[in-house]
């Protein structure tokens, strides 16, 4: 035992020599110090390992040592991109990074710029905390070959990541994430990697902005209606300035911006999680939404690549209901056919069947289906609208290959204007949907844990018992995604196809169980489908779908041991 605690002190002081940042170096020597004198558990959870690059590129909490995200582990995964991408033969290339505005955010982004003029590689810096979207439309604007966004998009304010992107302004797929890793595990010591302290360009923010802020009147059309009230929370996050200047560039009234969450703020404040799905994330929208009387209610995430939506509902208990990914996705995809949008229309297998309706109806418009995540929808051929039910919607692929938060704005905003102007909303057209393609009522099981190993237990449990009915509807396929399919690679997932009932109250039902990517996290993702004969049957659809999706859950929550 004490030969172990002396290897894992010698482990850490190794680190501890090489590590620049002495804020970590701090907290190191006293992990080291109480490691001494006994209590190792939370240095041994620190050297436990280390963090790993995947598709998702890195992400975890802060803090020292190689299993937490810190500025040591980001010149590692930095030193390692570099060294992939010029075995690529993109030496010489231009690397663009840019950053939100989490703590450690900005240095990790200099740190990274460093590491890639060492190499070799040419870096742009983007000129301060923006969102998302203006990293990846900055990639393909500048001609650049590869992207790194330092972000933890919508996770809890202890967290940071590293997201990486190649030329085509895509986030990485395998087996680039495999390459980069391996490069990453092949540096020995952080001396090995040149860290000069100057040579990479910082960015003009009207350059780059204005060049965005240039490509979303792609989105509009000329002439479309404008009249929409809009209350508006970038959530703590970098958002505001951006779609605040988006807004008025394309003549949308000003929207009122959520006071209390206008700023970027690291410690995220006025909530739990930053994330507008969560439970109490939007209340000051809502109430301040009451004494402003908007048409409609848009927010962001903090790094702004997500887009959540609003609406005003007597029967809510706050007098506004969100609006489901899955539903923003359909009345975004209507909006478009109606605009005549020619290309693919996508989703991810986790999101609603709607939208292979919508398609389906619409002369010309191929649809396809992906894997969970914006780095396979970007990647589909022809790909002209994407979007995925957490909240993430691609409008315009030719500017931005990723999910923007701000475009998406801008089109939901042009859609409420245009059905305002014949005395409509969204809901109404809700409805419409409803009625044309049956309703398509979604909603997720979600188990946050602390020990990953009961995520594991519940897929294991889910494979080695199988359910055969849930919710008194018989499962008539069960797909362990994990073995992949004809057109989708293998993940670990599980889904099932559920038969109607057979008085055909509901047509079918889907169910898709996946670990999460980014998050302590499984997730259950259930869809019902209720036929709607017409208006007058839409509330005893939905009180239908209510109660089985209900079902469903309790069933697949005792099936599964969660």
């Amino acid at each position: 035992m004490e030969r172990e605690r002396d290897a894992l002190i010698a482990q850490a002081q190794t680190w501890l020599a090489e590590d620049p940042d002495p804020d970590t170096r701090e907290e190191l020597a006293r992990l080291i110090d109480g490691a001494a004198t006994g209590d190792t558990a939370d240095l041994a959870d620190r050297f436990a390992g280390t963090l790993q690059f995947g598709t998702a590129g890195l992400r975890g909490e802060l803090g020292a040592g190689p299993m937490r995200m810190n500025r040591s582990v980001v010149i590692r995964a930095a030193a390692g991109l570099a060294a992939y991408l010029k075995k690529q033969g993109c030496t010489g290339g231009t690397v663009v990074i840019g950053y939100d505005a989490r703590y450690k955010s900005a240095d990790f982004a200099l740190d990274t710029a460093a590491v890639m003029v060492g190499a070799g590689l040419k870096a742009a810096l983007l000129p301060k905390p923006l969102p998302t979207p203006v990293l990846a439309f900055a990639i393909r604007h500048l001609g650049a070959v590869a992207g790194i966004e330092v972000t933890a998009s919508h996770n809890p304010p202890r967290d940071n990541g590293y997201k990486v992107y190649l030329g085509d302004g895509s986030q990485i797929v395998p087996p680039a994430d495999a390459g980069i890793a391996s490069e990453i595990a092949a540096i020995k010591s952080l001396n090995d990697v040149p860290r000069p302290s100057a040579g990479w360009e910082t960015l003009r923010y009207e350059d780059v902005v204005g060049a965005y802020l240039e490509r979303t009147d792609a989105v509009l059309t000329g002439g479309s209606a404008r009249d929409v009230r809009v209350v508006y929370t970038p959530m703590h996050g970098v958002g505001r300035d951006v779609l605040t200047a988006a807004f008025e560039r394309a003549g949308f009234p000003a929207p009122t911006v959520v006071a209390a969450q206008a700023e970027p703020d690291p410690d995220f404040p006025t909530v739990v999680f930053p994330n507008p799905e969560e439970p109490g994330a939007m209340d000051l929208a809502f109430a301040t939404a009451r004494e402003a009387r908007p048409d409609i209610i848009i927010a962001n995430d903090p790094d702004a690549d997500r887009c959540a939506v609003a609406v005003p509902d007597p029967d809510a208990a706050e007098g506004w209901r969100m609006l489901r990914g899955d539903e923003v996705g359909a009345l975004l995809a209507t909006h478009l056919v109606h605009k005549n949008a020619r290309g693919t229309f996508t989703t991810t297998i986790v999101s609603s069947s709607l939208l292979s309706r919508i398609a389906a109806a619409s002369t010309g418009t191929p649809y396809t289906e992906t894997l969970t995540g914006f780095k396979w929808l970007a990647r589909v051929d022809g790909l002209r609208y994407a979007y995925e039910e957490a909240l993430g919607y691609c409008v315009d692929p030719e500017g931005v290959r990723d999910k923007d938060g701000i475009t998406a704005a801008l089109l939901v905003a042009e859609l409420a204007a245009k059905l305002k102007e014949s005395g409509r909303t969204l809901s109404d057209l809700l409805d419409d949907l409803a009625v044309e393609h049956g309703l398509h009522a979604t909603d997720q099981l979600s188990v946050r844990v602390q020990d990953l190993s009961l995520i594991a237990d519940a897929m294991r449990r889910l494979r080695e018992q199988p359910p055969t009915v849930l919710a008194g509807l018989h499962i008539t396929s069960a797909e362990d995604l994990s073995k992949g399919t004809e057109s989708l690679p293998p993940t670990d997932g599980l889904r099932y196809h559920l038969a109607g009932d057979e008085s055909g109250t509901v047509s079918a039902a889907r169910v898709i169980v996946r670990p999460s990517g980014t998050e302590p996290k499984i997730k259950c993702y259930l869809e019902v489908v209720i036929p709607v004969a017409d208006a007058a049957a839409l509330a005893g659809a939905r009180a239908k779908a209510t109660e089985v999706l209900a079902s469903i859950k309790a069933d697949l929550s005792r099936a599964a041991g969660i």
